[in-house]
């Protein structure tokens, strides 16, 4: 394993102790400026890191350490993974079923399921349709708002079920165009461009 790779998963170890601690209380200095010091090593200098690596540690609080956690959290674009945070998987499985009987509703049968991939490390979810999958899958953060995963999923779905069945699904009854996914006022629901662009259904109301 080569020295970066190495360094990579020291960052995500201990961006993930920082997070959960943050969630659930209890954060020390050691992660926070065990982070801090890796980053400037890679010549990521931050406010945060700055700020970390110049401070007594005996004089940072807990208002401190808080404050500068989330900061070096924010500043590498961390994401919780779905070991990290289990909702986020349980909020991609409803959106599933959900979606499922729209798939169900176009007589469409075969099994419908959501995994992870060893091969994957960027930790997506990906849907499989009989056993293939297709996309670029769906990442945790997707999970921390209902609707804008139900969107997600029904896209992944669709373009997983499209590649495997060789046709276009859903259709609008109307127009005959494939429909897509997308929020609307927050709302997931199939789109028509058919006729000027519409509302055929919220996600899993296809009739």
């Amino acid at each position: 394993m080569h020295s970066e790779e190495q360094a990579k998963q020291v960052v995500d170890e201990l961006s993930g102790r920082i997070y959960t601690a943050l969630r659930d209380g209890g954060l020390n200095a050691e992660p926070v400026l065990e982070l801090a010091s890796l980053l400037e090593e890679w010549g990521v200098c931050t406010p945060a890191t700055r700020e970390l690596l110049d401070r007594s540690p005996a004089h940072l609080t807990t208002e401190d350490l808080t404050r500068l956690g989330e900061s070096l959290l924010g500043e590498i674009n961390f994401e919780p993974t779905f070991a990290l945070e289990p909702r986020l998987w349980a909020t991609l499985e409803h959106s599933l079923e959900v979606v499922e009987r729209d798939v169900r509703s176009g007589g469409i049968i075969g099994t419908l399921s959501l995994v992870t991939y060893d091969w994957d490390c960027s930790g997506h979810a990906w849907v499989e349709f009989q056993g293939g999958s297709h996309g670029n899958g769906i990442p945790p953060i997707a999970g921390n708002d209902a609707q804008g995963a139900l969107a997600e999923v029904a896209d992944a779905v669709q373009e997983t079920i499209m590649e495997l069945i060789w046709k276009v699904w859903p259709v609008c009854a109307t127009h005959d165009r494939g429909l897509r996914a997308e929020l609307d006022r927050g709302i997931a629901v199939w789109r028509c461009t058919g006729g000027g662009t519409h509302t055929v259904a919220p996600v899993g109301e296809l009739s």
